[in-house]
C-alpha cells in the first residue's frame, strides 16, 4: 500500500539534479581565495577539458546559456539566408535563427520519433539556403547519414540542437561529433546541468578563438574588439556546479532509466497511447518520457488527460505544443511551410514525469491516473 505522503506529494514533470551540498561548497571554497567569478576561469577551463573527456570530442567551448551558444554558432559559421530547421522544437531553435537575422525554413517531423523527415529536406532548399539545424528530440538522434549526406551534396553547414542529447551515443559515436557544430544546453531541467549554462562541441580547431572572442564582445585581446560581440561567459559558479554534476551524472541517468523502464512496463500495449520506440545502435540519456493520446481510440484527449494528471497532483507537459512555427511573432515575419506531422503531434503530445529520484511508487500513481 502506497504512503500517504506520496499520494499527496505533487510531482512536476522536471527536477534539477543536484551534487551533495557540501560537494558543492568545498568546490567553490578556492573561488573565496582567487576572487576570480567569470571571464574564463579555471572553473570554466576545466569544466571544459572534463566534457571534452566526457562526450569523448576535441572542443568544447562553454557559453551563458544553451541559447547564446546556438545564436553565436550561427554567428561564427557565418551562415547567411535560409535555415532549414524544425518547428516540433522549443522555442530557442527558431528564435536564435531569427534572432540573428536568418530566415528559418520549416521542415516536416517523421510520425515515429519526431526528428526532422529528411525525405523532405531537399525538397525546401533553394538558392539562399545556407545550413540545416536539426533536433534531436527528446533525445531521439537524428537520421545523421543521410543529413550529412544531404548537406555535403548541396554545400551546407550542419548545426545540431542536441540540448535533449547530452552523453547519448550513436553507433558507437558521441552525438557531441555530429554536424559542423553541436549545440547542447546546461540548464537547470537538463541531464546535466549548470543551473544555467551551454556548450557547443565542434572538430575544427580554428573556431576555439572565434567562439571565445565572440562571448566576450568580440574581443580577442584585452583592448581591442575585431568583431561584434556580445556576453555570454560562463561564471565560475555555474562552472562549479557543472564540475559537480558532471562526476555523478552516469549515476543520474541510471535513476532516470528506472524511471523509465517503470513507465514501458506499465504502459507499453495500452491502446491509444504511442511510446517512441527505442533503437538498438542508440545509448540513451531518458531525458524525457513523451507519450502520445489517440482520443479516438484512447477516449481521452491529450488536454483531457493532462487536466486529470494536474487535478491530481501531476504536473506534465505539452512539450512541444505549439509548433514554434505558429508563435505569433514567426507568422508575422516568415512564410510558414505546412508541416501537418509536426501539427498532429502536436495536438497529442504529453511529456510525463522523468527525473533522477523518481521513484516506482510514483511512476505507479502517475500511471494510475493515466489508466483510471
Amino acid at each position: 500500500m502506497r504512503s500517504e505522503s506520496i499520494m499527496n506529494k505533487v510531482i512536476n514533470v522536471v527536477r534539477a539534479s543536484l551534487p551533495p551540498f557540501e560537494e558543492y561548497v568545498e568546490e567553490i571554497s578556492d573561488i573565496w581565495e582567487s576572487r576570480w567569478l567569470t571571464h574564463t576561469g579555471p572553473k570554466h577551463q576545466q569544466l571544459e577539458k572534463d566534457l571534452e573527456s566526457f562526450l569523448d570530442t576535441p572542443n568544447v567551448e562553454l557559453f551563458s546559456n544553451g541559447h547564446m551558444a546556438l545564436e553565436l554558432a550561427l554567428r561564427v559559421l557565418k551562415v547567411k539566408g535560409e535555415v532549414i530547421t524544425t518547428p516540433f522544437t522549443f522555442a530557442s531553435t527558431t528564435q536564435a535563427i531569427a534572432d540573428v537575422g536568418l530566415t528559418p525554413v520549416f521542415c516536416d517531423i517523421n510520425e515515429t520519433d519526431y526528428t526532422m523527415d529528411v525525405d523532405k529536406i531537399e525538397d525546401l532548399i533553394t538558392e539562399k539556403t545556407e545550413a540545416i539545424v536539426p533536433v534531436h528530440v527528446y533525445g531521439n538522434i537524428c537520421d545523421y547519414k543521410k543529413i550529412e549526406e544531404i548537406a555535403e551534396k548541396h554545400h551546407l553547414k550542419v548545426i545540431y540542437d542536441a540540448a535533449h542529447a547530452f552523453g547519448e551515443t550513436i553507433d558507437g559515436k558521441n552525438v557531441a561529433n555530429l554536424g559542423d557544430v553541436s549545440m547542447f544546453s546546461f540548464h537547470a531541467t537538463k541531464v546535466f546541468n549548470t543551473v544555467e549554462g551551454g556548450g557547443l562541441t565542434f572538430a575544427d580547431d580554428a573556431l576555439c578563438k572565434e567562439f571565445a572572442a565572440i562571448r566576450q564582445f568580440g574581443m580577442y585581446g584585452k583592448e581591442d574588439a575585431e568583431m561584434l560581440g556580445t556576453n555570454a561567459k560562463m561564471t565560475e559558479f555555474h562552472a562549479a556546479m557543472g564540475l559537480c554534476n558532471l562526476r555523478h551524472v552516469l549515476e543520474e541517468i541510471n535513476k532516470r532509466k528506472m524511471a523509465y523502464e517503470r513507465y514501458i512496463e506499465r504502459l507499453t500495449g495500452v491502446e491509444g497511447i504511442y511510446i517512441c520506440p527505442q533503437k538498438e545502435n542508440v545509448s540513451y540519456n531518458y531525458a524525457y518520457f513523451p507519450v502520445r493520446f489517440n482520443e479516438e481510440i484512447f477516449g481521452k484527449s491529450r488536454d483531457q488527460m493532462a487536466n486529470e494528471l494536474i487535478q491530481n497532483g501531476i504536473v506534465p507537459r505539452k512539450y512541444f505544443y505549439p509548433l514554434t512555427s505558429d508563435f505569433t511573432i514567426i507568422k508575422e515575419k516568415f512564410v510558414v511551410q505546412d508541416t501537418p506531422i509536426a501539427g498532429k503531434i502536436a495536438d497529442e503530445i504529453l511529456t510525463l514525469p522523468l527525473y533522477a529520484g523518481l521513484s516506482e511508487e510514483e511512476v505507479d500513481r502517475i500511471c494510475d491516473i493515466v489508466m483510471k
